[in-house]
């Protein structure tokens, strides 16, 4: 299949020739590409992106190319690992990040995989910045950080908690009549962080 690019993101599949499926070459090219557009965001000299991923088997290997690539260009990391959409968006307002970058297909078969690109408010960028995003991925020279610039990574572990205590805090979330209803629920998280999340908040309403 072809590589799909948009103002959210690129996806694809996984392996093939570099520019028409989503390779280890293509993920560099649009995290460098992402890395320039974060830059030119911020008004610091320091930056700070969110990673978070679904279980699909290539995440690992995606991970690991994007967040080499992000701190290759003086770009610190806060690495969620198994991580929800929503729990990523929030994640990037919560540690006051510069952006976010979401590793999943959504929907798609186990053998696509794809980059979701948020800005600071942890929002999927808009069409002018997805749009330089893209016009930056065509450079053909990118300049990267020397060795004492590189970017550090923070892995936290926990933040399917820090979402379901902000949840749970909510006013319109009432915790004592969820209870008192006794519902029994049925979720199919098919094999993906939602199974792990969506079970952690019924169990904690």
């Amino acid at each position: 299949m072809p590589l799909i690019k948009s103002i959210s993101g690129i996806r694809g599949t996984i392996g093939g020739l570099a520019g028409d499926n989503l390779t280890p070459q293509d993920i560099l090219k649009f995290t460098t590409a992402y890395s320039q557009w974060i830059k030119e965001q911020s008004k610091s000299v320091k930056y700070k992106v969110v990673v978070g991923r679904d279980a699909r088997i290539s995440g690992p290997m995606v991970a690991n190319i994007v967040i080499g690539t992000l701190t290759g260009c003086g770009i610190d990391v806060i690495d969620l690992g198994l991580a929800s959409t929503p729990t990523v968006e929030m994640a990037v307002i919560l540690e006051k990040a510069n952006g976010g970058i979401i590793i999943t297909a959504s929907h798609n078969p186990k053998h696509w995989n794809a980059l979701k690109l948020l800005n600071n408010k942890g929002e999927f960028l808009p069409d002018s910045d997805g749009n330089k995003v893209l016009k930056y991925s065509e450079n053909k020279i990118y300049n990267y950080s020397e060795v004492d610039k590189i970017g550090n990574v923070i892995t936290i572990n926990n933040y399917n908690k820090k979402h379901i205590d902000k949840i749970l805090k909510l006013s319109l979330v009432d915790i004592k009549v969820i209870e008192k209803a006794n519902f029994t629920i049925l979720v199919d998280g098919i094999n993906s962080v939602g199974s792990q999340i969506v079970r952690e908040l019924l169990m904690a309403l």
